[in-house]
Order: structure tokens, then sequence, then C-alpha cells
């Protein structure tokens, strides 16, 4: 008896069940693999976030804190570095460059970055690519700003828009606005997957143009200086809220990093990008590891849920089975016959699950890189993956074992039995 055939002729006749059953598998298990997929991409997106940049130098504070404020624009600095311990910084023999920034204000909710026409064509991310201007050109003027990817997207710019930033970070109804130096947009970025897609960018003397007068965190009345006035000044920064190295050498970073945490001077640290993230990553694990429990928790649930099918299909199919016995059928061939009922229920719901997880991911895919600067691209598990997708069609055979024991144990007479 060819048990592949009449398996499939007896799901065929049961087929809004298992229409639910493969439904409710396929589900939890493109849930899994989405999970996975955005976890993957989450900590890809992590490490391709900064590139090239070998050592980040600010003032002393936790290598976790100074990564989250310097890359990620999440958090505020303890303390600002001076401008003389820039310059010697990039004096050192071991430097290459050094791009210095000063964070502080805002703009509608994104961040703004005083920093050097250098930062256009030092900064990296994902393996070496650089920045690329989409429309115009980096700043020039005093007043001039460059915007990202997703802040010209959301709030509607385009080159040579006029735009007002705001004094810090915090709730944008209490923030006061530096209204006095409007600026110009002169160029937008490609979008790149990162916080530079966010973000504003000023040069480091139109920084603290639009502060001249805020010293105390508030306007002074008086104190502040015309645009015209501003641009005849020297605005050399006094301070700056971190740096991004690169070395001559990678091997002089761990001697750098030793001397810049030792810099007498001033209270300062120095990080390894790297070797931060990994860090920040391990902090970052447990909200992972908990969204695999319960994606595992949910397959678990789909997979009970066919052993409540298998199992409540039992009565109805006793006089099946009876008949099967009577036809010759051994015992053990009525037990693999629910058995391969099961692996075909799982593996068509893991199948489906597959094409649906595809589908979601290219839905999905243009708002998680517009809305959270994610890139999720369209592939298919890896060989892991695989390997997890096949455990799960031996936990789906297991799982029919119990209800193929009890047909194992059921006679030609009880299935012909007539019950009220």
């Amino acid at each position: 008896m060819t048990l592949v055939p009449l398996a499939l002729r007896s799901l065929r006749n049961r087929w809004y069940s298992v229409l639910l059953t493969v439904v409710t598998i396929a589900i939890s298990i493109a849930l899994l693999v989405l999970v996975d997929r955005v976890r993957n991409e989450v900590h890809e997106s992590f490490y391709r976030t900064v590139s090239g940049v070998d050592l980040i130098v600010g003032a002393r504070t936790s290598p976790v804190q100074l990564l989250l404020y310097s890359v990620f624009g999440i958090g505020d600095a303890t303390n600002n570095l001076s401008w003389e311990t820039y310059q010697e910084l990039e004096s050192a023999r071991q430097v290459d460059w050094a791009v210095p920034f000063a964070l502080g204000d805002s703009h509608r909710g994104y961040r703004v970055m005083g920093t050097t026409g250098e930062f256009f064509d030092r900064f990296r991310y994902s393996a070496g690519q650089p920045l690329v201007f989409a429309d115009g050109r980096a700043f020039d003027d005093l007043f001039e700003v460059v915007v990202g990817h997703r802040v010209a997207r959301n709030l509607g710019y385009e080159t040579g828009d006029g735009i007002i930033l705001a004094h810090g970070t915090g709730s944008t109804r209490l923030q006061q606005q530096h209204e006095d130096h409007p600026f110009t947009i002169t160029g937008i970025l490609e979008p790149t997957g990162t916080p530079v897609d966010q973000s504003l960018y000023i040069s480091l003397q139109a920084h603290k143009a639009i502060h001249i007068g805020w010293e105390t965190g508030t306007p002074r009345i008086g104190a502040q200086v015309e645009p015209d006035e501003a641009r005849e000044m020297d605005l050399e920064p006094d301070s700056v809220t971190a740096i991004y190295v690169g070395l001559t050498s990678r091997a002089a970073a761990f001697q750098l990093q030793r001397a810049v945490n030792e810099y007498r001077e001033e209270a300062l640290t120095a990080i390894l990008p790297g070797v931060a993230l990994q860090e920040l990553w391990r902090i970052t694990g447990v909200a992972e590891q908990a969204l695999l429990i319960v994606s595992a928790i949910v397959v678990a649930a789909g997979l009970l849920g066919m052993l409540t099918v298998l199992l409540s299909t039992m009565n109805e199919r006793r006089r099946e089975m009876a008949i099967l016995r009577a036809l010759g059928a051994r015992p053990g061939q009525i037990a693999g016959l629910l058995v391969i009922e099961a692996a075909v229920l799982t593996l068509a719901g893991i199948v489906a699950g597959l094409v649906l997880a595809l589908v979601l991911q290219a839905a999905a895919a243009p708002v998680l890189l517009d809305r959270f600067g994610l890139i999720v691209g369209t592939s298919l598990p890896e060989l892991y993956q695989f390997g997890i997708l096949g455990l799960i069609l031996a936990a789906g055979m297991i799982i029919a074992l119990v209800p193929a024991g009890m047909a194992y144990r059921r006679t030609v007479a009880d299935g012909m039995q007539v019950r009220s």
C-alpha cells in the first residue's frame, strides 16, 4: 500500500481544516523567519553605521555612551573637549585625519551636527562607502546646511529652502529658535540606512555664530550678532563634542587610545568603534533573545494546533482506519499514514511561511528604510535557518506520533462499532 498518495487524498477530503492548519503554521514560520531576519539586519546595521573611523574621542564617559551620542545621535555628551585638545590630537604623528563635530541643536526633532567640510570626504559607512549628494553640494557659506535623506523626505525639503534651527534637543514645544540666523539648504545626501539620514550638518563656525549670546543656555538680549556681522568675525571654536579619528596605521590604534585615555590636560575617552559596538550589542542582545523565544513559542503553538486537529479528527476517521485495516493495512502503516500527513502539513506550512516572509520583506523594506533607516533586503534564509526549519519539520513528525500511537492500538472491530 502506497501511503503518500493515500495521505494526500485523505488531506484533500479534509481540505478546510487542513487549510487552517497550514495557515497557522505558515504565520508562525513567517514570524520566526522575519524576526531572525530583522535581528540580523539590525546587527549588520549597527556595524555598517560607521566605517573607516579608527577611534572616536570625546570627554570622559563610558564607551557605550560615547558611541551612542557620537554615532547614533542618542543621548547627550556629559561634557565637551577643548579646541586645543583637538589641534594637539590632529597633529599627532599616528593621526592621518581628524574630523571634529559639535552637537547641541536640532531641527523639528532631527539633530544638527556642526562639523567641517572634511566630514563628507572622510566619513564612511557599510564597508567603506562614501557619502554621496543626491542633490546640491556641501556647505560653503556660514549659514548653509546639508540635510540627510530622511530629513529632506519627511519634511519635504529641497535645495534652496530656508530653515530655522532650534537650540537644544528636547521637546520642540519648549525649544527656543535661532530665528535671527536662518540657514539655506545647499545639499541633500543619498540614503545610507544610518543615522546620517536623519541629521543636518552645518559648519563649526556657524555652530559658534548662532550661539553667540547663548553662553548661559538662554539668549541675552542684544548679545546676538547679525549674519553679515558674523561673517566678518573670527569664529574659531572653543570646544567640540567629539572627534572622529583616522590613523596612518591601525596597528597604532591601541597605543593612541591608551595615550588619549591617560591624557593629563583633560579627561578624555577614546574608543574603538568596533569594540564599543560589540559591547552595545551584548546589552541589546537580551531583547533579541526575547524576540526569538517569543517566535519559538508561536511556532510551538502552531505545531500544537496541528496536533489538536489530528486528534480531533481521530474519532471521525475511526471507520476509515478500520476499512484500511480490513483491506490489509498493518497497524504500522496506519500509524505511518498519520505521520506522513503531519509531515505534509508541516512542510506545506514551512513553504507557505517562507513565501509569506519574502512577500512581507519586500513590502516592508521601503517603510523600514524610511522610518527606521533599516535596510532589509529580500533573500532566502541562510543555511543555519534551513537547519532550524528542518528541526521544525522533524518536530511536526514527532508530534504526530501521539495520534499515530492511538491509531496503532485500535482494532478493526473498534472502528466498525457504531457510536452514539
